[in-house]
């Protein structure tokens, strides 16, 4: 079951989709964009792809700006322009599994990652978690334009 949106959950989600712009190009990779946002609506985080090391995803990025403990996670969202991804053969642990090892309870995107590269079920563990997952599919076309080099090469 997924919840209803916000007027804020858009705009922060507006602001991960216009993060992902500023990735490096890769032939290899989604360009992503995420926003941490503490439960009071401040900004903690922000991250992308490939943002210090080709290997980086947005979320990975933005949480590694966070101390593992910082208690301002505790009821925060987190925004990603793209589901956070499942498997991952850069790194040995997802973004999904880093954001199951904070307190973040909200997790919003805007499109469902297509099995381009691997098979992603993201907002499934998170949901099975406990978590609430959020998708705003009237946003994805936003992504899949930013996207547009690996979907129409």
């Amino acid at each position: 079951m997924t919840e209803p949106t916000t007027d804020r959950d858009r705009e922060y989600l507006r602001y991960a989709i216009e993060l992902a712009k500023s990735c490096p190009p890769s032939t290899t990779a989604f360009s992503v964009g995420a926003v941490i946002i503490e439960a009071d609506g401040a900004v903690l985080a922000t991250g992308y792809s490939r943002e210090g090391d080709p290997r980086d995803h947005a979320e990975e990025t933005a949480l590694g700006k966070l101390a593992p403990d910082d208690r301002r996670l505790d009821g925060a969202t987190i925004y990603s322009s793209l589901e956070p991804c499942s498997t991952r053969a850069s790194r040995p642990r997802s973004c999904t599994e880093l954001l199951l090892g904070t307190p973040i309870s909200r997790i919003v995107f805007a499109w469902h990652e297509p099995d381009l590269f691997v098979e992603c079920h993201g907002a499934e563990l998170l949901r099975a978690a406990g978590r609430h997952v959020v998708e705003v599919p009237d946003l994805a076309h936003l992504v899949r334009r930013t996207n547009g080099h690996l979907l129409n090469p």
